[in-house]
């Protein structure tokens, strides 16, 4: 309690403390609730942020500083009532900066949003509701004038990942090429299909927008109500595709089996989960995306199983050295699961084109 009190007196808004607890949601940062006694004060959120992911927090809170000011803006001309409920506001330090470095740690504080709760499972009506607000969240900084750094390089990189997958089976370390040939040819047969977005870009037919980069319904705040607050956790805001945040969403959500699924048979596309997400992200976002980004929207739910079963593979081979496995093939379930997956997506390209033309 003593070490927390000295890191909170770091940041001067806070006058007086109450109690701290550690809070468990979320797995990356280290993340307390600090409690005020007086109801007129608000409370706090204090995180340890993890610098072993997040290498550059100078950069990591520029990007933060940046994104929110531009959203509160937007929501001050928009004539939005109780703005630091519906975006994140993070406290100054005693030097001006939203951060504080102990010698050792890096601590940041933001404004609790009181009366708020979390959903953990994506239904038809969350899924529209995601859809809607990330899509927002994207339309909002679309005209950012903020030049925003990648927070983790090539974090959604197709070209990147295949290359690290090459890399593990040129070095083939703990012997397992051989049992994933197939796995590998079959990746590999798809892999000029897979990287088109990076291929687009560099001809200048595909633009990079700020998104979010890790879209979950646990992602947004909801009042007592069930109407979307805002957007939290914005560590992974930088410049991507629009791919990232449609994409990476259905990767989870869409899927009726579980990320490492051991009976393939239960992996299956459920389009009641991606017909509302794909209806409520085109009714926010449709005012900034190309002609091209709309049409692409089912190659982004294909690109992401297919990235995750790139990474899995390549983690698998060089003898699972980069995921946390539970038994000793677990990278390899992992794999099959996700591009079983990815197999799906592709079937239900037709019926997600057709989809999509309807909103259109």
């Amino acid at each position: 309690m003593s070490e927390l009190l000295n890191i909170i007196s770091q940041f001067p808004e806070i006058k007086e403390v109450k109690e701290t607890r550690r809070l468990n949601s979320g797995w990356i940062n280290q993340t307390y609730l600090v409690e005020t006694p007086a109801e007129t004060t608000p409370n706090y959120i204090l995180q340890r942020i993890n610098h072993q992911i997040f290498t550059d927090i100078d950069m990591l809170q520029r990007n933060i500083e940046a994104a929110t000011a531009h959203i509160r803006r937007k929501l001050e001309a928009k004539g939005e009532t109780d703005i630091n409920r519906k975006v994140l506001r993070f406290v100054p330090a005693t030097d001006g900066k939203t951060y504080y470095f102990d010698g050792e740690s890096y601590w940041r504080v933001s404004e609790f949003i009181a009366d708020s709760q979390t959903l953990e499972a994506v239904t038809p009506e969350s899924s529209y509701l995601a859809g809607l607000k990330f899509g927002e969240f994207q339309a909002m900084l679309a005209d950012i004038p903020d030049e925003l750094g990648e927070i983790i390089p090539n974090f959604h990189n197709m070209e990147f990942r295949l290359q690290q997958l090459r890399e593990a089976v040129a070095d083939n370390k703990a012997g397992r090429l051989a049992e994933v040939q197939d796995l590998v040819d079959a990746i590999e047969a798809d892999a000029e299909k897979m990287c088109q977005a990076e291929q687009l870009f560099r001809e200048g037919k595909l633009p990079k927008h700020i998104c979010h980069c890790d879209t979950k319904v646990s992602n947004m705040l909801f009042d007592q109500d069930g109407k979307v607050l805002c957007v939290i956790d914005l560590d992974t805001i930088m410049p991507s595709f629009i791919f990232s945040d449609f994409g990476d969403f259905l990767r989870t959500a869409a899927n009726t089996g579980k990320e490492d699924e051991p009976q393939l048979e239960n992996v299956r596309f459920n389009m009641e989960i991606f017909k509302p997400f794909a209806k409520g992200y085109l009714e926010s976002a449709r005012s900034f995306l190309t002609p091209l980004e709309i049409e692409m929207l089912p190659f982004a739910a294909q690109l992401f199983p297919y990235m995750q079963a790139v990474r899995f593979l390549a983690d698998y081979i060089n003898g699972d050295t980069y995921y946390h496995i539970q038994f000793a093939d677990h990278n390899l379930v992992r794999t099959k699961a996700q591009y079983k997956f990815y197999q799906e997506t592709c079937k239900a390209e037709p019926e997600m084109k057709a989809y999509i033309s309807t909103l259109i």
